[in-house]
């Protein structure tokens, strides 16, 4: 049996390695391997606790809206992980039990994540913004053997049956919810006199995650991670965001996605850094500058949403003590990382993952940055391009001398960042790791200096006059204009051209739809794109959404093939560019 020293030991070279080739990407893919943890593994207690016990350095800052900031060492947050341990098995909860979290943006989310896993429990994060029809389904397919949550919450589960622990997080502040009969109040566990919480004798196969992805397409999928596919695999993420021992890191995410524990548990905590939270209702860049200022924040990781919001804001002020600045969740636009790099002087990186596994393509530290491209694959991860008909790798370019498939992982390298699997769904697992590979439903394609660059979803590109359309490139240009906030392009059906590329717009603030605006944005994206590419039709139309935030461009797709089928009549807020007669061709 492994040691905990000897398995903290290697985890710690592997993440030393990593650190010392910052800036040097190609030594890190070709040197970096993933360590070997043997046949026990325990982050929680093998890794973070090992570099926390005694650390008075800062592990977590919450600053709330009202800018007032709350801190918990790194021996703190260990000591009452511990407690929350204790207390939990006290409750029946033990190794292999899974647990729903659905908490917010606060310590108890960090104590309990920890608590859970050194119990060797499996950790269900959940978004609050979930209704209980969600619930059940999670209860059912996840199995929870008990939930935490606020007490504000705690009404959504009256409906949803179970023999579960239920326990309710008392609110902050007098005169909130409290906690309901026939619900543990969490507070009790502060009370709890434990020691440092013994090894529960987990390998790292077992299950540590299950993830409900917010499907586009379908209902959600069951992702199931195990102890060491992201507690591990999160090294190349780390080596990604450029964190460094020390750093304060502030990632825009909401608890419950997988994103949080990249960038807000994961990545942080292995580069001994602190992570930092901004908790806010309605964003506000001016605010959300002054509080990374005030607390010399040295990185940032956004949605593109935000970078977009933030450039439009006065970045006069510099970027305090900022070193990197990251983009997440979806492709960055261009325009958005020379307008970063014209305030700030910071290269604005971007990168690739899923829920289904970690960070595996991103522009790291000290690279040179093509404009639209994600980056080069990252250390560890074995990402090859296929073709979706022949399941071959593209080896050969075309004639633009790059290559085009569909994102995918080498089976045959045992990637360590990768899920086990969809839980309870053997007909999905058989198509995702069809034919050696992982199938990701992304298409990209890959110049000769190994750059990928995103295309879109397998399903989202189509063609239009015999021409592959990929709607990010078209909704990159589409957003450059002031009066769009954000763009969806779709086949709309043609007598002539069997399909034209059609833009779902969301107007931006102070803008109202109607036929001049619907000129200018037709013409500014017919004059920045190939004849071949022109957006012919737009609409003004609010955008659908899964629960966490991606648009739903099947349903945008489904609508157009209904208006086409019922013989409908052009939508009152569709414009086309044939109505304006300088817009033809």
């Amino acid at each position: 049996m492994t040691s905990t020293t000897s398995v903290t030991d290697a985890y710690r070279a592997a993440r030393d390695q990593l650190l010392d080739l910052r800036g040097e990407h190609a030594r890190a893919v070709s040197e970096f391997r993933f360590p070997d943890l043997g046949d026990r593994f325990n982050w929680a207690i093998d890794w973070f606790d090992a570099i926390a016990r005694g650390n008075d350095r800062v592990a977590l800052t919450i600053v709330q809206e009202d800018e007032s900031a709350a801190s918990v060492t790194f021996d703190e947050m260990a000591r009452r992980s511990d407690q929350v341990a204790a207390w939990l098995a006290g409750r029946g909860v033990g190794r292999g039990d899974a647990v729903i979290l659905m908490l917010g943006n606060q310590v108890e989310l960090w104590e309990t994540m920890l608590g859970v896993m050194k119990l060797g429990a499996v950790i269900m994060p959940t978004t609050t913004a979930v209704g209980p029809g969600d619930l059940v389904d999670r209860m059912e397919r996840g199995g929870a053997r008990a939930v935490v949550t606020n007490a504000v919450e705690t009404h959504k589960f009256d409906d949803v049956p179970g023999d579960y622990v239920r326990i309710a997080v008392p609110p902050a502040t007098p005169g909130g919810t409290e906690v309901p009969v026939g619900w543990e109040d969490y507070s009790a566990a502060y009370d709890v006199v434990a020691g440092p919480a013994e090894h529960p004798g987990t390998g790292p196969d077992d299950r540590l995650l299950l993830y409900f992805t917010s499907g586009t397409t379908s209902k959600p999928k069951l992702v199931e991670h195990t102890q060491r596919s992201y507690p591990v695999g999160h090294l190349s993420t780390m080596y990604w965001l450029g964190l460094c021992p020390g750093d304060v890191h502030l990632n825009i995410s909401s608890p419950g996605w997988a994103k949080h524990a990249w960038s807000c548990f994961f990545a942080p905590w292995i580069a001994e850094a602190t992570i930092f939270v901004y908790n806010y209702t309605r964003f506000d860049p001016a605010a959300l500058l002054r509080v990374l200022r005030t607390h010399e924040v040295t990185s940032l990781c956004a949605p593109p949403t935000v970078w977009r919001m933030l450039i439009n804001a006065d970045l006069s002020g510099g970027p305090g003590a900022l070193r990197e600045v990251i983009g997440a969740g979806e492709p960055l636009n261009p325009e958005v990382i020379a307008r970063v790099e014209q305030a700030w002087g910071l290269t604005l990186r971007d990168g690739y993952g899923q829920t289904e596994m970690t960070a595996a393509v991103g522009n790291t530290p000290g690279s040179p940055v093509k404009p639209g491209s994600m980056g080069r694959p990252l250390p560890g991860c074995p990402v090859v391009l296929v073709d979706p008909l022949t399941n071959e790798p593209v080896t050969e370019p075309g004639p633009d001398g790059v290559r085009e498939g569909e994102i995918c992982l080498d089976l045959a390298a045992a990637p360590v960042p990768l899920m086990t699997g969809y839980q309870g769904d053997p007909q999905r697992n058989a198509d995702a790791m069809s034919g050696g590979f992982y199938h990701t439903g992304d298409v990209a394609s890959m110049d000769a200096d190994g750059y990928i660059t995103y295309v879109g979803r397998t399903d989202d590109v189509f063609k239009a006059s015999d021409y592959k359309i990929s709607p990010f490139e078209l909704e990159s240009v589409l957003i450059e204009h002031p009066a769009v906030a954000e763009a969806a392009v779709v086949p709309s059906p043609d007598p002539v051209r069997l399909a034209v590329p059609k833009a779902y717009i969301a107007l931006a603030p102070g803008h109202e739809p109607g036929e001049d605006v619907a000129r200018s944005i037709l013409a500014h994206a017919r004059a920045r794109l190939a004849a071949w590419q022109r957006v012919r039709r737009i609409e003004f139309y609010e955008l659908p959404k899964t629960i966490s935030g991606k648009i739903r461009r099947v349903e945008l797709r489904g609508r157009e093939t209904e208006l086409e089928a019922t013989h409908a009549a052009q939508p009152a807020l569709e414009w086309r560019d044939d109505q304006f007669p300088e817009l033809r061709g």
